[in-house]
């Protein structure tokens, strides 16, 4: 079948070694916890696993990849290999009778409803609807074991995120669940404790990557204060630093400056999106493992996908991910530092005066190349054009959430801010409509707190009121005529979001727990 073959060769050359970045790390001062590695479905189907994600049997490509099969998956890829070429309706039968296969999310317009109740108590119920026991992994299957209750953000995202999470226990500490709290950090605890990092999500196939690193965050929702169980959340962080400091994610600047970027430690189409991924490689011009690297890294970010990352601003082929220096990352790792020494401090331990030297410096590069003094806001290096990415973006409160930033260039990012990325329904992603569902005129709830809180933090009320109610009147609109809170709205006309790689999704975690953390903190809506 030629209109796969490329596809084929280039994962035949992944399935033959795992990355660096996917192997068990030790934590710091020898505790170690080593677990078996799972294998993604794409190291474990080969060629059916291709056949499938090609011929796109399934719309979503996140369905077989999360499916689990029903026998060694061994025998399976040999009864497949007896007649490796069949129908679509016969390999769609093949996998049918091999597999159980999730069920498909009707997309959020199929679903009209009418809410029952106010936004408030809605929300609250939402949590146990949202809510997951532990993760025993069945055999064959991607899921990672995952070991405390948990919510997962709704719809086709039926595991446990990362940078998810921060904002989903926002509205769970409003709400008084400190169950799901402490579930879910020691939960990402034992992820660092058995990989090394968080992945970006709890499956085999997330394992090459991170996101945003949140987990330090995370922690201080907590209300935990047994020393142990604090010392090895410590030693957690500092593991997780330690991920982010080497390979690839490490770059040197021009005077010497350890900065860091998005990156995934291996350079095939990713499982999930494995068809749309062949097909941006092949629309690219470019090597093909250069432009799935960019993908991951992308994907990494959690702002997969938008015009940050494309070359020409526009133009999903043109992505350029790993040329980047991102403000974001080097904001929350700055943030990361500075809680490591706390932590250091607090638990008597000799390594807070180090964090707090690599915080220091860290913040100082971030003012150095990350700052746009022209346009007064913060962004992302480019490293092949010598300047910062033109193209503003909510990007810019970083600095401000993780407290980086001076009093005078957060008052210039929060003239900026208010002159043009606060919308009608809240807080712009960027100003440039690509089609991409981290753009205009999409709004995402994550991006609304960093700025929100950001802009508190250092005195700038105005701007961050203005955020905040018009997100919570933007989510109480969309939920009166729909009955739903998803995943991203629309804030230029104030109505659920579009655009991506996929069909809107309700649930919805960090819409969830960001508009409940505003309704609170601010005193709005109902």
């Amino acid at each position: 079948m030629p209109h796969y073959a490329s596809a084929r060769v280039t994962l035949a050359a992944a399935l033959l070694a795992l990355a660096p970045g996917c192997a068990t790390s030790p934590l710091q001062r020898g505790e170690v916890s080593r677990a078996a590695i799972a294998q993604s479905p794409a190291q474990l189907f080969g060629p059916l696993f291709v056949e499938v994600q090609m011929r796109r049997l399934f719309a979503d490509g996140k369905t077989f990849v999360d499916a689990v099969p029903r026998r060694d998956p061994r025998a399976i890829l040999a009864d497949y290999r007896v007649a490796a070429r069949r129908t679509d309706a016969e390999l769609r039968a093949f996998v049918q009778a091999n597999f159980d296969l999730p069920a498909e999310q009707a997309p959020v317009a199929d679903q009209p409803s009418r809410p029952s109740r106010p936004l408030l108590p809605h929300i609250r119920a939402l949590w146990d609807d949202l809510a997951r026991p532990p993760v025993e992994p069945e055999p064959g299957g991607s899921a990672l074991a995952f070991d405390g209750a948990h919510v997962v953000p709704g719809g086709r995202f039926r595991e446990i995120y990362y940078w998810d999470s921060y904002f989903t226990m926002l509205g769970l500490r409003e709400d008084g669940r400190r169950d799901l709290i402490e579930g879910m950090v020691d939960g990402f605890v034992a992820l660092v404790e058995r990989h090394g990092h968080v992945p970006n999500g709890a499956r085999s196939y997330y394992l090459s990557r991170s996101q945003p690193p949140f987990l330090y965050a995370m922690m201080d929702l907590s209300d935990m204060r047994d020393p142990a169980v604090l010392g090895r959340r410590l030693d957690a962080l500092i593991a997780e630093h330690d991920y982010w400091m080497r390979g690839g994610r490490v770059v040197t600047m021009a005077d010497g400056a350890l900065l860091n970027r998005y990156w995934d430690d291996l350079d095939t189409p990713r499982d999930e999106s494995f068809r749309e991924d062949v097909e941006t490689a092949r629309a690219s011009g470019r090597p093909a493992a250069t432009v799935y690297r960019h993908l991951r890294a992308a994907a990494e970010s959690g702002w997969d996908f938008s015009s940050r990352w494309l070359a020409d601003g526009r133009t999903l082929a043109t992505i350029d991910t790993t040329d980047l220096v991102p403000a974001d990352l080097n904001s929350l790792l700055y943030g990361m530092e500075r809680a490591i020494a706390a932590r250091c401090r607090v638990l008597v331990r000799p390594c807070a005066a180090s964090f707090e030297r690599r915080a220091d410096a860290r913040r100082q590069a971030v003012e150095r190349w990350l700052w746009d003094d022209a346009e007064g806001r913060y962004g992302d290096y480019d490293r092949d054009a010598g300047r910062i990415r033109p193209g503003l973006s909510a990007v810019t409160a970083y600095p401000l959430f993780t407290r980086l930033a001076s009093p005078q260039r957060a008052a210039r990012v929060a003239a900026t801010i208010d002159a043009k990325l606060i919308a009608p329904g809240g807080l712009r992603t960027t100003r440039i409509d690509t089609g991409q569902q981290w753009d205009a005129p999409n709004g995402w709830a994550p991006l609304q707190w960093i700025a929100a809180d950001g802009l508190l933090a250092y005195g700038h009320d105005g701007p961050a009121r203005r955020i905040a109610a018009r997100w919570v009147a933007t989510v109480q609109r969309g939920y009166q005529s729909s009955g739903k809170l998803v995943e991203k709205y629309d804030v230029e006309t104030v109505r659920p979001g579009g655009g991506g790689e996929y069909p809107l999704q309700d649930g919805f975690g960090w819409t969830n727990g960001v508009t409940r953390a505003m309704m609170a903190r601010w005193g709005i809506g109902d």
